[in-house]
């Protein structure tokens, strides 16, 4: 590879065989002979209650936890008795409140991976810039600063691309977002969500958010105490037909809704809206409404991202200034988020739309609340249809077995025996 090739490397299998972690002193073991095959490429979360080892499980993979018995193969090649260090030099690590380097600019973070595997200094400096951009941060605004002056979600953007800095086949992500507030959690899962578009890599992620897990898995792994797989299947799969009353618990009330976890907003009808932006003149934002034939226009900053909702009455009262006029635009979503992320910032604006944005937050167009609904309904109405459909072969298989006990009643001639 030359010093300025910035290819990424797929993603890799894993395979746990018989996975076991024991601690001196306690009788069970912590990790009880888990056996897994992770396909190339795909996101697999582990989800389960507190203190059920999903993190350690995590950890060994890695061997930032050593097993004590059972094997961890990486694309066919068992790593259970390699050197450590250089397994995680090949196996990306992302944690929980970045746990970024804190005398450490942005970019000395970033390239602490790459400079110990030996990389040249040019291709480190390309590989940065590559990485900032893709996680969505200026590389010309962010390279210099040190991790003090950024803000959580901003942290755990350069946690994640620090993870992917030496481009490992692996990345294991342990709560990663489970420290930001709820609306930053949501862009950095739809984040997360682009970023594998265009990666491909094997990404297992532990959580104890079941909606988060639906949201990003291809598959998800329920785990019970000791990391028992209660059920590993797709969130579809385990929604729709959870395996027992344990997997019920953590799919909880209202599947139909958290399907909605399930549809992407690049899935439904992304309208187009009238826009203006803020460098546009007073009047020709007037003409614009006026032959818009709505009630309303979205102002756009001048990097073309949203910034106010402007109504005819906001219009009337500017008095020649855009300053006061309209509502600032509280929250944005991608075409990666999920329409529950939509529905939510929809209800959240009380206004009946909200603005789909790209890699850069500019605009792309509006999703308005009837397209939601619409979604909604057709999920309600296939699980009653579904519901339906079940409680017809229930009834079919009780006739069955009525039958079946009738005729064993009676003898050859039809008689009571």
């Amino acid at each position: 590879m030359s010093e300025t090739s910035t290819s990424t490397a797929s993603g890799a299998s894993i395979e746990l065989e018989n996975l076991t972690k024991r601690y001196p002193g306690n009788p069970q073991p912590s990790v009880d002979n888990v056996n897994m095959e992770i396909k190339a490429g795909e996101i697999v979360i582990f989800v389960g209650p507190s203190g059920c080892g999903k993190s350690t499980t995590l950890k060994m993979i890695n061997r930032l936890i050593e097993p004590s018995g059972g094997r961890i193969r990486i694309d066919g090649e068992d790593v259970t008795d390699i050197d450590p260090v250089k397994l995680r030099r090949k196996v990306g690590y992302a944690i929980q409140s970045a746990g970024l380097f804190p005398h450490m600019t942005v970019a000395q973070n970033i390239a602490l991976v790459p400079k110990m595997v030996g990389w040249g200094k040019s291709r480190i400096k390309d590989r940065v810039e590559e990485l900032l951009d893709l996680v969505g941060l200026d590389p010309g605004e962010f390279h210099g600063r040190y991790p003090r002056q950024l803000s959580g979600g901003q942290q755990q953007r350069v946690g994640v691309a620090r993870a992917l800095a030496a481009d490992p086949p692996v990345l294991l992500m342990d709560e990663p977002f489970g420290a930001v507030d709820p609306i930053t959690r949501d862009h950095l899962q739809d984040e997360l969500i682009r970023l594998q578009h265009e990666l491909h890599k094997t990404i297992v992620f532990v959580t104890h958010d079941f909606d988060e897990a639906i949201k990003l898995g291809d598959r998800i792994a329920v785990l019970r105490e000791r990391s028992h797989i209660a059920q590993f299947d797709t969130p579809e799969a385990i929604l729709t037909n959870p395996a027992d009353d344990f997997v019920s618990g953590f799919v909880g009330a209202g599947a139909a809704l958290k399907r909605l976890n399930l549809t992407r907003v690049r899935d439904v009808e992304i309208t187009d809206y009238p826009v203006v932006t803020v460098d546009d003149p007073l009047q020709d934002i007037f003409n614009r409404l006026r032959d818009s034939g709505t009630n309303e226009i979205l102002l756009l900053d001048k990097r073309g991202r949203p910034y106010k909702w402007l109504r005819r009455g906001d219009l009337m009262r500017a008095k020649g200034s855009l300053a006061r006029a309209g509502t600032l635009v509280h929250d944005t979503v991608t075409r990666d988020a999920t329409l529950r992320d939509a529905l939510e910032a929809v209800l959240t604006d009380n206004a009946g739309r909200v603005a789909v944005t790209g890699r850069r937050g500019e605009y792309t167009g509006v999703v308005d609340m009837e397209t939601l609904m619409n979604s909604v309904h057709e999920l309600l109405e296939a699980d009653r249809l579904e519901a339906m459909e079940h409680q017809h072969e229930l009834e079919e298989a009780r006739a069955a077995q009525t039958h079946a006990e009738q005729e064993g009643d009676t003898d050859g001639g039809g008689k009571k025996a």
